[in-house]
């Protein structure tokens, strides 16, 4: 009886090991990902005009992204990751404010347009 949950609770903390050796040689993983996945985001900021719209959220952006690869470098990834996900915030604020600023543009344009036009009816009718 006694063999029996012997040979249970060493498969149990065999697997527990396991578990914890994998955790461990994982951790890079995620923050590579995590780096990966705030770089698409600072390159889609930039295109979509957050250098133009948002220099300052852009900057901070690009500055985190570059200490986030340098912490990768220095195998510090829980860093790394922090500072991804920190660029990544950075680089969506970015990419919202200049569609933001896109969308004010074309809107203010479109008013004026509708004004010219309410212009022109006032003339025309006044004839």
């Amino acid at each position: 009886m006694m063999k029996k949950y012997s040979k249970q609770l060493f498969k149990i903390l065999g697997c527990g090991v396991v578990v914890i050796m994998a955790g461990c040689s994982s951790m890079k993983t995620p923050a590579t990902a995590d780096v990966a996945v705030s770089k698409a985001a600072v390159d889609n900021a930039a295109g979509a005009g957050g250098g133009e719209f948002a220099p300052v959220e852009m900057s901070a952006a690009r500055k985190k992204l570059a200490l986030a690869n340098k912490a990768m470098a220095e195998k510090d990834y829980k860093q790394a990751s922090d500072l991804a996900k920190q660029a990544e915030a950075d680089a969506k604020l970015a990419q919202a404010k200049a569609r933001s600023a896109k969308a004010k543009a074309a809107a203010d344009a479109l008013n004026a347009d509708i004004r010219v036009l309410r212009e022109e009816l006032d003339r025309v009718n006044k004839q």
